[in-house]
């Protein structure tokens, strides 16, 4: 594929910064190479020596001085190799693409850590995207109103700078934030085989593809991609810790240079130390422990849904409407005979101590009325989820 009219003006302009570049290849360098290059300060002077970290399994992650000293430096860009060598070999175990040539470094796609989920519509509002809404229900997407948009434009009108064609479709395609939509298998290849006709990128931004509920998971973007045209982010935010900020995109080579050469002028790289201990507790684990691991996570998320569905069965049947989720954490909640639900959440609810988000906060309009609200099953316990779905059905029958 040709990459050049997804690459902006100002990325394209970007160079590899020379100091990254020594530092980097310092990092690879033996130890016999005496350096007078970077700028790295002397880890000597730090005052942290050790760390032992206990995890669920009793066993420990072992940070001895010449880990910690690494952990506390400086590192690559595009992520620590040991860290980067595993994820790589996570992806082709569980979406093995056509395009994914590893190890070698001539293969079409690539890899990098990222500081954590890259999820979310407020990453793109300030970029001045020109943003398309696109019809969707509760399997997600629906195909033939993308079909329909695109209906606007001719296949070769992709190769005409002036058409202003679409360049790419982001999608968080199993347990959406905030609707807890899941793309089906057949509705991806639908828009996939949309993607090539008129040649526009897919930004796969899969946060919650390990809280996917039933078996098995649906076939990712990924997996499908015979060209080099999807861009996938995953993160550990979910299901290792959302504090450590790690997550890592796979995509093609060309466009994820990009990235990490937009990485050496902004963060200059992801936490050393992070990236340490989450390598070494994969390492320690293996691609199998990291699964059954997911598979705990998916359990507790999974008796979490069913206790709010059973909450919500109970007390708003007849008041709102919902779908059961198959993957993340929230649940779409649509509110009968209300137009607008913002009050009743922002100022009513908020009284009665329960706490929601109101549908709009999440529209690219955020004044637009919306009868939706957005309920969170990850952190209340099964009670409160009761308790909170009384009060508000007290509320609602009050507003009606």
């Amino acid at each position: 594929m040709n990459y050049a009219r997804f690459i902006t003006a100002r990325s394209a302009a970007r160079r590899p910064s020379p100091i990254r570049v020594f530092t980097e290849l310092q990092n690879r360098a033996p130890k016999s190479v005496i350096s007078l290059a970077t700028g790295s300060p002397n880890p000597n002077t730090f005052p942290f020596k050790t760390a032992a970290i206990t995890i669920d399994n009793g066993k420990t992650i072992q940070f001895d001085e010449q880990i910690m000293k690494r952990a506390l430096q400086y590192s690559e860009s595009a992520g620590i190799p040991e860290l980067l060598s595993w994820l790589k070999q996570l992806q082709v175990k569980l979406h093995n693409p056509p395009t994914l040539h590893y190890p070698s470094s001539q293969g079409q796609m690539d890899i990098c850590v990222t500081t954590g989920s890259q999820e979310g519509l407020c990453k793109l509002q300030p970029l001045g995207c020109n943003m398309i809404n696109i019809a969707s229900d509760e399997y997600g997407i629906i195909p033939d109103s993308l079909k329909e948009i695109l209906s606007k434009w001719k296949p070769e009108d992709s190769k005409n700078p002036e058409k202003n064609t679409p360049k790419f479709l982001y999608t968080v395609p199993n347990g959406d934030n905030p609707t807890g939509k899941s793309l089906t298998s057949n509705r991806k290849k639908e828009i996939y085989e949309l993607a090539r006709k008129y040649d526009f990128l897919i930004i796969e931004d899969d946060p919650y593809y390990f809280l996917q509920f039933n078996k098995p998971w649906v076939p990712t973007f990924l997996s499908m991609d015979v060209d080099g045209r999807v861009i996938r982010a995953d993160s550990f935010s979910k299901v290792l810790s959302s504090g450590l900020r790690i997550g890592f995109i796979t995509g093609p080579k060309p466009l994820i240079e990009r990235v990490v050469l937009h990485t050496q002028v902004s963060t200059l790289h992801p936490s050393t130390f992070t990236q340490l201990l989450v390598s070494q507790l994969l390492h320690q684990w293996g691609q199998e422990g990291f699964l059954a691991h997911i598979e705990r996570v998916i359990d507790y998320y999974r008796k979490q849904k069913d206790a709010l569905l059973t909450a919500a069965d109970k007390w708003l049947s007849g008041l709102a409407e919902w779908h059961a989720p198959t993957a993340g954490m929230f649940v779409w909640i649509k509110i009968k005979g209300i137009s607008d639900a913002k009050k009743l959440i922002e100022e009513k609810a908020i009284k009665k101590e329960i706490l929601m988000i109101p549908g709009n906060a999440f529209y690219i309009d955020s004044s637009a009325p919306s009868p939706y609200f957005r309920a969170s099953f990850s952190l209340a316990s099964p009670e409160q989820m009761d308790i909170a779905f009384q009060r508000l059905a007290e509320l609602i029958k009050e507003s009606l």
